[in-house]
């Protein structure tokens, strides 16, 4: 049998077909487009979602005995607003997770309200990207839009309904709603309330690995297959991407160097730090996971190459680097503000400790070092909390690169696991869809036969003693700069 796996992007969706071993048969990409209709906003079309999947379901099918299709699932952009009115219809265009509108809300939440009693129904605290805060400003901004509310869906859950007509959504894309008990796996009615959201408007809540339904009669004809393949719930995408890695079970470690960087902490037991530094989420696999998330990871070192180098030879600007652990110039990646553990808006970029010798490749340095320790931070808490992380597999552009992965494993002082195949959500989606049908027991069987790591990364002691005490100096910049942050908008 066949799986497919939908991974739907903020500006593409990937679906990827894989073989009941775990083997990659074909991988289809389809762009849509994203607005950004105000300064600060992102919006976009949800048809344009189910258009370019019905689509892209039809090419990756192409050449495939259709008949063996066995399920369908998903991992997915988060905290997205899709507001259906009484007949499923789409009220507006959805409320992306990198939009900013909700500031206001966020700070009634978080200040008003008070970030104590929040996290004691949510787990977690208002960030600008979370749905609640959405529904809050689309109340306040846009009540006629509002009183038409029947259901609110996350992205992927939307595409779900369209395949199946089941409202539906997973617990690890929930989490990021804040409207989740998530410790309990269910909806907050505190925050429901709090949010002016009826339970009935909220779809049904499943496991991630669990089937919600099957194909609707009228898509299986339009994709050429059964109306009896499966569709499982899928996942958020960090949590899909963390089935892909193998990152399930009791305190299992993921890193990505994507665009934004993540540190993603999966447990068996539900963990909240006191100052709600991490996420804390339901994970895919019926358990838990903590998760810090940095806005800008990889994106620090495009922008310093492309923009301000005005190169794309990001390997040739790395050849020359030598001084790992002896550099004076530090680097802050805040270029979007920052989130994971911060949760500071007005946090901006900042080059320190340049002097009249200071080089190109210093500079370059800074940057990938900077990220590196921004995200160490995240791991800080989890130390505080603690976790012992013993090792962490590593994904995403950024680790490509072997003086970046040995920046890592340094600053971390654990080895780096590298993997066979990096296809993130859509992966772990075909994946899900597999335990969906019973072609595996759980997500942690499926992720052990399918998971090869290829390659490890160690740190040096030595090495590693040098980044701890410049990790230790970049610790000090932040809090010296925090207060300027807001006088320079």
């Amino acid at each position: 049998m066949f799986y497919a796996g939908i991974d739907l992007g903020t500006s593409s969706v990937k679906l990827l077909l894989m073989g009941a071993d775990g083997t990659v048969e074909k991988i289809v990409t389809k762009e849509y487009p994203i607005s950004f209709p105000h300064p600060g906003w992102s919006e976009q079309n949800p048809e344009d979602w189910y258009e370019k999947s019905i689509e892209g379901l039809k090419e990756l099918l192409d050449g495939v005995d259709h008949a063996k299709l066995g399920g369908i699932s998903f991992g997915g952009q988060m905290h997205g607003l899709v507001a259906l009115d009484e007949n499923d219809r789409v009220i507006r265009p959805a409320i992306l997770w990198n939009d900013g509108r909700s500031t206001k809300e966020c700070a009634y939440l978080n200040d008003e309200i008070g970030r104590d009693k929040i996290s004691s129904y949510t787990a977690n605290v208002a960030f600008a990207g979370f749905t609640a805060p959405k529904i809050l400003w689309m109340k306040e901004n846009e009540p006629e839009n509002y009183g038409k509310i029947k259901k609110i869906m996350l992205p992927k859950d939307y595409l779900a309904y369209r395949l199946t007509g089941v409202h539906a959504t997973d617990v690890s894309d929930a989490s990021g709603m804040l409207l989740l008990d998530v410790k309990n796996r269910k909806w907050s009615a505190e925050m429901c309330e709090l949010c002016g959201v009826e339970e009935s408007w909220l779809p049904k809540l499943f496991e991630s690995y669990e089937c919600i339904g099957t194909l609707l009669p009228a898509v299986a004809e339009t994709l050429g297959v059964s109306k009896d393949v499966k569709v499982a719930a899928g996942a958020g995408d960090n949590a899909a991407a963390a089935v892909a890695t193998g990152t399930v079970g009791d305190n299992h470690c993921n890193l990505s160097l994507g665009t934004s960087g993540t540190i993603f902490l999966s447990q068996k037991h539900f963990r909240v730090d006191e100052n709600n530094a991490l996420h804390s989420f339901c994970d895919a696999n019926g358990e838990y996971h903590l998760m810090g998330c940095m806005l800008s990871a990889a994106s620090c070192n495009k922008w310093w190459m492309e923009d301000i180098l005005q190169t794309k030879e990001f390997a040739k600007e790395q050849e020359n680097i030598k001084n790992l652990g002896e550099n004076h110039v530090f680097y802050l990646p805040y270029l979007m503000g920052e989130r994971s553990p911060l949760n500071d808006p007005d946090a901006r970029s900042v080059f320190a400790g340049m002097t009249m010798d200071t080089s190109r490749t210093d500079m370059t340095l800074a940057v990938l070092e900077g990220v590196t320790f921004a995200l160490r931070d995240s791991l800080e808490v989890a130390k505080r909390l603690g976790l012992q992380v013993k090792s962490s597999r590593i994904v995403g552009g950024g680790a490509k690169s072997p003086l970046w992965r040995t920046i890592v494993a340094n600053t971390f002082g654990i080895p780096l696991e590298l993997l066979a195949t990096e296809e993130g959500p859509s992966l772990g989606g075909a994946m899900l869809a597999a335990v969906a049908c019973g072609e595996y027991g759980s997500v942690t069987e499926a992720a052990e036969k399918i998971v090869k790591v290829v390659g490890t990364v160690e740190p040096d002691p030595a090495l590693s003693a040098k980044y701890e005490e410049q990790y230790g100096k970049f610790r000090r910049i932040y809090p010296a700069m925090k207060e300027v942050f807001p006088a320079l908008h």
